[in-house]
């Protein structure tokens, strides 16, 4: 990968369609923790609903954080702005 290749590569991770496809990844990780929690309720299995538990708030403060920065990009856009 070239040198440009890869600051075009860091670029798009901070841009706000990055930043919407990051958001968008990170809430897929739901589906997966949300299956867990189900398989873990379903095995009366406290510890592995507490993984699931907290696998869950990890993927709200991603999102969170990522929607924080999606706003601050908006901020900074005077296309947008």
């Amino acid at each position: 990968m070239s040198t440009s290749a890869l600051q075009k590569a860091k670029g798009f991770k901070k841009s706000k369609t990055g930043t919407y496809l990051s958001i968008g990844t990170t809430a897929f990780g739901l589906l997966n923790v949300v299956k867990r929690g189900r398989a873990a309720r379903s095995e009366h299995d406290t510890l592995k609903l507490v993984d699931a538990v907290v696998s869950a708030a990890a993927i709200a403060t991603g999102v969170a954080l990522l929607v924080r920065e999606l706003k601050r990009i908006g901020d900074d856009d005077v296309l947008f702005g």
